[in-house]
């Protein structure tokens, strides 16, 4: 988040700041989806076991011309709304994801949690299965950093398999020099950093159990791609976007002239 100090002084934030274009139910669904990082990190927890979903609402005031987001849902007939700060970047998806992120980091939210369906489907091994591969992509920290790495003039592939034959998808692949990359959420992941990773507290044996099987499906897939040659890169959602980039580009720029080390790089 930001304070929008010195923006917009002399006349009001651009509308694709803030305004939204969706106009469905599902389409604006979506747009916070995207921003969240998925649908099942948009929950807050309301008390006695129940919680609800929520969604940013950016507001322009015009006395003082910056944007301010609200994380707001629905109880009971009624619409509580919680002041999450200001946010003042180019665009709406932008603003919408630093909003969502504020929300994160202040702890407004409750650890995801799956629906009575799935939790129906979480009791059988099979549907845990199906669940461990289903991964997302397009991502809102995944677009910023192809947007990151794009300005520094490098091109490469979105989710690919580096190994035809390895049954292995990384966010981005640069073929040339043989550098995969991987952007890891901090919840579905298992950040090591407290504030990043809060463990469920419904579910939880379920949970962990899906977490920890992630993170060995992590490093099983770094240790078979560095074995096949290749450089692999993994990124916190929570990292700098453009700190990332510039560590990306280096390793990739130096794999064209000189050997790179063939180990996972944080």
């Amino acid at each position: 988040m930001t304070s929008g100090e010195g923006r917009w002084k002399d006349k009001p934030p651009p509308m694709r700041a803030w305004k939204g274009r969706a106009r469905t139910r599902q389409g604006r669904s979506a747009e916070q989806d995207r921003a969240a990082g998925g649908h099942e990190l948009r929950y807050v927890e309301l008390g006695d076991g129940r919680r609800a979903c929520a969604s940013i609402e950016l507001k322009v005031y015009a006395k003082t011309r910056r944007i301010r987001a609200y994380l707001r849902w629905s109880d009971k007939g009624k619409s509580p709304a919680v002041y999450v700060g200001e946010v003042d970047c180019d665009t709406r998806a932008e603003n919408l994801a630093a909003a969502w992120q504020a929300v994160k980091d202040k702890g407004l939210l409750g650890a995801p949690s799956s629906s009575p369906i799935e939790a129906s489907w979480a009791s059988t091994p099979a549907v845990r299965q199906v669940m461990k591969g289903n991964r997302s992509r397009d991502t809102v920290p995944e677009r910023r950093l192809r947007s990151a790495i794009h300005a520094l003039g490098l091109r490469y592939r979105v989710a690919r398999r580096p190994v035809a034959e390895l049954r292995r998808t990384a966010d981005l692949v640069f073929s040339k020099a043989k550098v995969a990359v991987f952007v890891d959420g901090c919840y579905w992941h298992g950040c090591p950093e407290a504030t990043h990773y809060r463990p469920s507290q419904k579910n939880s044996d379920f949970w962990r159990q899906k977490i920890t099987t992630n993170q060995q499906r992590d490093r099983e897939t770094s240790r078979l791609l560095c074995e096949a040659g290749w450089t692999v890169i993994r990124v916190w959602e929570h990292e700098d976007v453009y700190a990332a980039a510039a560590r990306i580009a280096e390793v990739v720029r130096g794999a064209s002239y000189q050997p790179v080390s063939r180990s996972p790089v944080r």
